[in-house]
């Protein structure tokens, strides 16, 4: 069993954590910010919430179909120069964004034709997302020692929801104030500025057993660890599907104009009223770490996330259904730590690349699926009862998880 240290910053101490904490820092402000502007910007233009749902859908498909080649990848690539790459990539691709949103492009193009680039930009977003969501993570068990882990994972879960705050509330701040394009280029600011940071750290090498081997063999060794830890795939699967059910975030710029009536400002800070909720969680837990029955505990936040999510649906005052959003964003930062520190603890450094991949597709199939089955659902059943739908969805799975998976209510680390 690892020992966290007393210190509860001691992880920064250490310069490549620093790095790696200030660099994604500006990576996820820009990320989150960009989704939320992408997000309002094509509702405002189609009122359909079908439209917001079609987002996730060209994220998910490249992000799930490249995140186990994405595995091998980072397991057989030296991983601080892979991070450099793919954050250049992303940089050209928020720039492309920018463009298409300009009087020059739109001028030139029917609604229709400049609508589907947004898509097809943000498909190239999600074929990144295969490559740094998993990245992200194996880099960080790489920059601190083992007795910092815990530490390092508690800090960055903080450091990641402050920077969503920050992302999905100025997102809606500088719509009202410089408009969708202004946004939108300080979005690709922010990244760029993400890339200049993490290029100052150091080299993150991989064992020369990982070179060795083909891609498939790779791939298989991954997944075969994912579905033998039984602890590790029961939270896997119940981040899948509570976050797939509980997705009324995405359904946030259709409740805000049709049913709170609010504009840019209070939507930005209803999109952010979640993580606001994970932040004060992840603050507590850095204090005061969960020591013990971290398994069962997951249980119930998860089984919290459900009622907060009916109970937004059902809102129909801006305050409740912020305070509703926010309960769900607090339960879910326990959620966020506990499965955080289950994949870096039960998984050896040598195949964390490829373990972390099979948990990326599970965390973008949620969520990126999530968001296209609540614009689908809404198209279908209407706005309200899709996201009490999903809710209620989101108990029923918590319940069978505690039926079947037995190994998860008994976890302790």
């Amino acid at each position: 069993m690892l020992i966290m240290s007393p210190d509860p910053f001691a992880a920064w101490q250490i310069r490549d954590f620093r790095f790696y904490i200030v660099g994604r820092l500006f990576f996820i402000i820009g990320l989150r910010m960009s989704l939320t502007v992408v997000s309002w910007w094509l509702y405002e233009v189609t009122h359909d919430p079908l439209a917001i749902g079609l987002i996730g859908l060209s994220e998910v498909i490249p992000a799930v179909g490249l995140a186990l080649y994405a595995g091998h990848v980072i397991d057989t690539t030296e991983r601080a120069g892979l991070l450099r790459k793919t954050m250049s990539v992303y940089a050209l691709t928020f720039l492309l964004i920018f463009l298409v949103s300009t009087s020059l492009v739109q001028k030139h193009f029917s609604q229709h034709s400049w609508i589907f680039m947004v898509y097809l930009l943000m498909a190239v977003t999600g074929g990144i997302r295969a490559f740094t969501g998993s990245l992200y993570p194996a880099i960080l068990a790489q920059t601190v020692s083992a007795d910092m882990l815990k530490n390092a994972v508690t800090l960055n879960s903080g450091v990641f929801l402050i920077a969503a705050i920050i992302g999905h509330s100025m997102g809606g701040f500088l719509i009202a104030v410089i408009g969708v394009q202004g946004a939108l280029m300080v979005c690709f600011i922010l990244v760029v500025l993400s890339y200049l940071i993490i290029r100052k750290i150091g080299p993150k090498p991989v064992t020369k057993t990982n070179l060795a081997q083909s891609a498939w063999t790779s791939v298989q060794e991954g997944l075969r660890f994912v579905f033998n830890t039984k602890e590790l795939l029961a939270a896997m699967t119940l981040d899948l599907f509570a976050v797939l059910f509980g997705g009324a975030t995405a359904m946030v710029p259709a409740f805000s104009k049709d049913i709170l009536h609010v504009g840019p400002t209070g939507f930005g800070w209803l999109t952010a009223a979640s993580d606001i909720g994970s932040m004060l969680t992840i603050i507590g837990m850095t204090l005061r770490p969960i020591k013990s029955r971290q398994g069962i505990r997951l249980l119930y936040v998860v089984a919290g996330f459900g009622i907060s999510i009916i109970v937004f649906a059902l809102s129909k005052n801006y305050i409740l259904s912020f305070i509703a959003l926010m309960m769900s964003g607090m339960f879910d930062g326990v959620s966020t730590v506990v499965r955080g520190t289950i994949s870096q603890i039960f998984t050896p450094h040598e195949i964390k690349g490829r373990v972390l991949s099979v948990n990326s597709i599970f965390i973008n199939s949620s969520n990126e699926l999530g968001q296209f089955e609540s614009g689908f659902a809404a198209k279908l059943l209407g706005l309200v009862p899709s996201v009490v739908f999903g809710g209620s969805m989101t108990l029923i799975v918590v319940l069978l998880t505690w039926w079947k998976s037995p190994k998860l209510k008994k976890l302790e680390y």
